[in-house]
């Protein structure tokens, strides 16, 4: 009985350490005036489970070195198995010597349509098209697991991104909105093409910058660490005078302007005047948090 519980314990263990996300979901149906209807508390409890037993990396993750994330699906209209909807995704990681959680990934998918019957199973196939909502799915997963891959180690999130792209290559064969370059210039297609392209190589090098040596550094060295967050604007600076207005930026500032007004609008006194001119330029929609950086 004891070697028993011993191998229990030890498989429960494992199974603790394998999955990479801790992920809130929540499906939200109230502008359908039907949100109470079975169907969409059965879709979030199957979503949540499929998003968080999933293994979707060959690595090893401890229960607390899982990345928190959110993704809150809101349904628009329906239709027996047809869904319309759009879909928020974001995630965090933690900061090194603190309890914060800084935010990396906050993204709008406009094009969340799908079919889904009741208790359908999910099933996720790397090289091969299941769904299109496991596959809109499956994508963010892997751009949660590559940004934050990114902010660890230089292009740390490499392996994710590819496999964001094969998921975005395998489904355009349905023709869902949201997988090809014809369906507009804020989609999954652009976002993981921006991603991966050399052009945008300044971007990545700036996660890391920002995250590792910027955030979590600060722990140790506040005024270096926020120098370091600093650079990394010079070098998104650099990125938009090559390609303006590009979706790539949009997305890092609707995830990162706050902390940004909160990282230099306190702490060590660093010299912000032309940190403020650069801001402005490469993120001028967040023009009114950049002016309430003062020192």
């Amino acid at each position: 009985m004891r070697n028993y519980l011993f191998i229990l314990l030890l498989l429960v263990s494992l199974g603790s350490w394998s999955q990479e996300l801790n992920c809130e979901i929540v499906v939200n149906a109230q502008q359908t005036g039907n949100e109470n209807v079975q169907i969409f508390k059965t879709l979030e409890r199957q979503l949540k489970e499929f998003v968080n037993n999933t293994q979707w990396t060959n690595k090893t993750f401890k229960t607390q070195e899982r990345i928190d994330c959110s993704m809150v699906i809101t349904i628009t209209n329906y239709d027996t198995d047809v869904f319309q909807g759009t879909l928020q995704v974001q995630s965090s990681r933690p900061v090194f010597g603190s309890n914060y959680g800084s935010p990396v990934y906050n993204y709008n998918d406009k094009e969340f349509n799908f079919q889904y019957l009741e208790f359908q199973n999910f099933v996720y196939n790397p090289n091969q098209f299941e769904s299109n909502l496991v596959s809109m799915i499956a994508f963010h997963v892997y751009m949660i697991l590559g940004l934050d891959g990114d902010t660890f180690a230089p292009n740390g999130g490499e392996t994710y991104f590819k496999q964001a792209q094969t998921i975005l290559n395998y489904s355009q064969q349905n023709n869902s909105k949201g997988w090809k370059l014809s369906d507009g210039q804020q989609t999954r297609f652009v976002l993981i093409d921006n991603m991966l392209s050399p052009t945008f190589q300044p971007f990545r090098d700036a996660m890391y910058t920002y995250h590792r040596q910027g955030l979590d550094a600060m722990s140790t060295d506040a005024k270096k660490g926020k120098q370091n967050v600093a650079e990394s604007m010079t070098t998104l600076q650099s990125l938009n005078s090559r390609r303006p207005n590009s979706y790539l930026m949009r997305v890092f500032f609707d995830a990162k302007a706050d902390e940004i007004q909160q990282v230099f609008s306190g702490g060590p006194i660093v010299n912000v005047a032309e940190l403020i001119e650069t801001l402005t330029k490469i993120a001028p929609m967040h023009a009114s948090k950049w002016r309430k950086i003062k020192f």
